[in-house]
């Protein structure tokens, strides 16, 4: 069975040091190929290097840009050939809409499971668990959303730009609310690397709180 690797940032790119070349060096079986999923706004073209620089410095040269306005068949044909996945920042609510529950949310999963590195940067991070807790600060409707999430990682909770949003009591209701067993704050400039479903590294200032049972 394929080792798994998930990659969870607290803020916009780019990937933390460590981070980024341990991505780096899992996506560059067959020559690596990276897809981004994003949803488009203004001046996007422009910000996507930030995502890719420091992969290519570890090695990495071949990225495809996959916005999600983009039919689900031709973002997953793309897809097929990627060893490695990035979700982008954003509205999470729209990214959450437009990914889990789908027919490309499932094949991320798959890719995922098959040992592909998936790396998710605020938005993309927080709807990679098995609960996506969207705080009030991050959606129209200005109160804590409790949703099902991609379920990369379960058992857990995951706040982002946790110091610059002030999450910690937002965190603490919600691993009380979906009763599980830890939260994750990540601060920007931050990051949490799990394999196989366990935390393996972190890098920046991470908050973790172990729920008692």
């Amino acid at each position: 069975m394929n080792n798994r690797h998930l990659f969870l940032f607290g803020g916009g790119p780019p990937f933390n040091e460590k981070l980024g070349e341990t991505f780096a060096s899992y996506s560059l079986k067959e020559n690596g190929k990276v897809g981004l999923l994003l949803i488009e706004r203004e001046g996007w073209k422009e910000y996507m290097p930030s995502y890719t620089s420091l992969l290519e410095d570890h090695g990495l040269k071949n990225f495809v840009c996959l916005p999600l306005s983009l039919s689900p068949e031709m973002i997953m044909k793309e897809l097929n050939s990627c060893t490695g996945v990035i979700i982008c920042g954003g509205e999470t609510e729209r990214y959450r809409d437009l990914i889990v529950d789908t027919a490309v949310g499932k094949y991320i999963k798959d890719m995922y499971q098959s040992g592909i590195p998936v790396a998710g940067f605020s938005a993309g991070a927080l709807i990679s668990p098995t609960y996506c807790v969207i705080p009030p600060i991050d959606n129209s409707k200005g109160k804590s959303l409790y949703l099902t999430g991609l379920g990369l990682v379960s058992d857990c909770v995951i706040s982002v730009h946790f110091s610059e949003w002030d999450e910690k009591d937002n965190l603490h209701r919600a691993i009380e609310r979906m009763n599980v067993l830890k939260g994750y704050g990540i601060d920007q400039d931050s990051g949490l690397y799990f394999q196989n479903e366990d935390l393996t590294y972190t890098e920046g200032n991470i908050y973790i709180v172990n729920r008692l049972r």
